[in-house]
């Protein structure tokens, strides 16, 4: 009896290794024939939960982002019966980052270890296993609810840690991977949205009497939507525009190619700036999600009178330099920006210029940009760059100020578009 118990306990121990090594190249053969985390994620669980004959399997990945925190990104779950789905508790997911060893709880209520912790579900019992790389925890396999005799055994833990010893370089690579591909479709992204957004700008500046321009736009690593131009819309009248969209990347590029048109097309209609403001706000409020809007600034420029009229759509105020006095001051032209209200209003000033008088246009990636200790450039320092270099040529006040501005930015990253334009009466 003794000879046929030993045989049969034999042959049991066979047909255990037989059936996990069958588990164990069937994964393997699985999870290393594609790069979808997603799908290896799902494969690990489903085999897991048939190896250890449990209700419920799951994996969770430390993020990424936060390595040393208890914030985890919960994966896939899966079930084989109609079960509640389980989530693992903050205080487990602890345990396994400090331990990095398997985790078994027959009689998780009564479990010391845990005394008071409460587990979203109805979990009797349980195995965490890590999922290490060079000792470097990169997520947790866990079963809950062991079925028949209802008791996770020493084998379980064993054939589980074994899972996941076999999965954790795959994750990890898939994990990668994953990031590569985003990081890929980002940067294609980017540079359609940088394609759109240089194509918004004029190829070159009107040469017109009485006037020079100066104007340039410098994009921020994240795209966004700033975009300046000058239309000839009358003989004798030349229309500014100087905007900035809400937003960042494609959809921004995108937004402001449609704000363009529609503020083109009103321009080329109406002589009104008020107008053109109030019929491109009525368009946009019916073409653009709510939570979008578009700051801008008009201004309409009459040659043979030296007058440029201003209207404003909550953007930055425009700086004036007078040439005679030697002063610069804010011009306070108020005005909503487009997409914010049903009923858009705004002032508009016009202003009479002299020779060597200079208007100056800007985003609030000028006066926001931040030093390396966090300071604003501000309207101040723009301002007292203006004064020091407003004689000179258009061209050259441009270039100061850009000088300047990154020179009080010098190791910063520069987070929104620089769009600058100078309008000097000669």
């Amino acid at each position: 009896m003794d000879q046929l118990s030993n045989l049969k306990e034999e042959n049991n121990q066979l047909r255990k290794a037989v059936e996990e090594l069958s588990i164990l190249n069937d994964l393997s053969r699985v999870i290393g024939s594609t790069m979808s985390l997603d799908v290896i994620i799902d494969n690990i669980i489903k085999r897991a939960v048939k190896a250890v004959h449990c209700h419920q399997g799951m994996i969770t990945l430390v993020d990424e982002i936060t390595p040393n925190s208890m914030f985890t990104l919960i994966r896939t779950l899966d079930s084989t019966s109609n079960h509640q789905q389980f989530h693992l508790n903050q205080n487990i997911l602890g345990w396994m980052m400090i331990n990095k060893k398997p985790l078994i709880s027959n009689d998780f209520s009564a479990d010391s270890r845990f005394s008071g912790v409460k587990v979203e579900g109805d979990v009797k019992s349980l195995v965490c296993v890590p999922l290490l790389i060079k000792n470097r925890l990169i997520g947790i396999l866990a079963t809950f609810n062991k079925k028949e005799s209802g008791i996770f055994t020493d084998d379980d833990t064993r054939l589980l840690s074994i899972i996941g010893s076999q999965s954790a370089q795959v994750l990890d690579n898939a994990r990668l991977y994953e990031l590569e591909q985003k990081k890929i479709a980002m940067d294609k992204e980017l540079i359609a949205a940088r394609e759109v957004q240089m194509n918004l700008l004029p190829k070159s500046l009107p040469q017109i009497a009485n006037f020079q321009f100066a104007a340039t736009t410098i994009p921020a690593k994240e795209i966004g939507g700033d975009f300046y131009d000058i239309v000839r819309v009358h003989d004798d009248v030349y229309e500014i525009i100087v905007a900035d969209v809400a937003g960042k990347g494609l959809p921004a590029a995108l937004l402001a190619t449609l704000g363009k048109g529609v503020l083109c097309s009103q321009a080329i209609q109406h002589n009104s700036l008020v107008t053109q403001l109030k019929l491109s706000n009525q368009i946009l409020r019916g073409s653009i999600p709510h939570k979008s809007f578009i700051t801008l600034l008009l201004a309409a420029v009459e040659p043979k009178s030296r007058t440029v009229t201003i209207a404003n759509a909550g953007h930055c105020y425009p700086l004036l330099f007078r040439n005679n006095s030697q002063t610069v001051d804010i011009v306070q032209v108020k005005g909503f920006a487009l997409n914010l209200t049903e009923a858009h209003q705004c002032e508009v000033k016009a202003i009479a210029m002299e020779p060597d008088d200079c208007l100056i246009l800007y985003s609030d990636g000028v006066d926001e940009a931040q030093s390396i200790t966090q300071e604003f450039f501000g309207v101040d320092r723009l301002m007292n760059v203006v004064q020091r270099h407003a004689q000179g040529t258009a061209d050259l006040l441009l270039q100061k100020i850009i000088e300047e501005v990154k020179l009080f930015s010098k190791g910063v990253s520069q987070s929104d578009d620089i769009t600058l334009l100078i309008i000097k009466a000669i």
